[in-house]
């Protein structure tokens, strides 16, 4: 791990850019679903603010909590604040708390805009995030980062922002009967996200004690669960028959899933994640234009 040159650069390394559009992508989707009249610009930016700030709390969480049990002393990827010790602990703890309270903030403007109900599941949310690698028994360290990726960062990503969307507007949700599929392979791109760094992580997690799901499945079945990530995304959008972003998600994540199904391993693994950040951010582009112009046109 090269430390970034200035305390700046430092913070916004941890911050992991190249993981935040698994925040973006799911509320760009929902958004892209409403018809352009009945769009609620605020309540889309409160929606895209609390996702983004709910990513990188739990990236700084897990910078804390993974550099304090010694996970990340055998890690091969992205700088990490604590593990480094130019940043000492508490701080980046104090960041993870900041962020997930600026997320509750909008989080809670959101609500009084559509319905109170969202500040439960906000709280589950920033729960989910701290818990990922923190307290007790981290549920990231025993196989379940896949589950609660789907859940956040497309269910609730997706369905949250659409209701957000109809709740306070006198439009209809013009997609309610395809709001789950797109959460699903929003869901799922944001899984691939994860295993492009589970995959890299394999050697040292299995060091660390870390056990997740590509940890316990090794480093060949593991390139193909990263292959199977991508097929979900892909059937997500197959159910609501958008075949044109199914075409770009095989165009987009080639150069990726030939490098997870290849022998590379830990360092060599480093491109996996450039890919991945790029080929969502693709998708996600193609995915948005596709339902703008077929649902705007309705």
């Amino acid at each position: 791990m090269n430390a970034p040159a200035t305390p700046l650069k430092r913070w916004v390394a941890a911050a992991r850019p190249r993981t935040l559009p698994s925040a973006t992508v799911p509320v760009a989707i929902a958004v892209a679903a409403f018809r352009p009249h009945s769009i609620n610009w605020f309540n889309a930016l409160l929606c895209l603010f609390v996702a983004l700030a709910l990513q990188i709390g739990t990236n700084y969480a897990n910078d804390y909590s993974d550099g304090v049990r010694g996970t990340d002393e055998n890690r091969v990827g992205p700088f990490r604040l604590t593990a480094s010790k130019l940043v000492p602990a508490k701080s980046v703890r104090k960041a993870a708390f900041l962020s997930f309270a600026l997320a509750g903030v909008a989080g809670i403007v959101l609500a009084s805009r559509s319905s109170w109900w969202m500040v439960a599941v906000g709280l589950t949310a920033v729960a989910a995030g701290w818990f990922y690698t923190g307290g007790p028994k981290p549920y990231g360290y025993y196989g379940f980062g896949e589950l609660f990726v789907l859940i956040y960062f497309g269910f609730v990503a997706v369905v949250g922002t659409m209701y957000a969307q109809s709740a306070s507007t006198a439009g209809h949700l013009s997609l309610a009967h395809q709001s789950w599929p797109l959460g699903y392979a929003a869901g799922m791109l944001a899984c691939v996200m994860l295993e492009a760094n589970n995959l890299r992580d394999i050697d040292g997690d299995q060091v660390s004690g870390k056990k997740t799901l590509a940890a316990r499945l090794g480093r060949r079945r593991a390139g193909w669960l990263y292959w199977f990530c991508v097929s979900q995304a892909l059937l997500g959008f197959l159910v609501t028959r958008h075949f044109l972003i199914c075409a770009v998600i095989v165009i987009a994540y080639w150069p990726a899933l030939k490098l997870a199904r290849s022998a590379k391993r830990g360092r060599e693994l480093l491109p996996l994640l450039k890919f991945s950040a790029r080929a969502q951010l693709q998708v996600g582009a193609v995915a948005v234009a596709v339902l703008a112009l077929h649902y705007g046109a309705l």
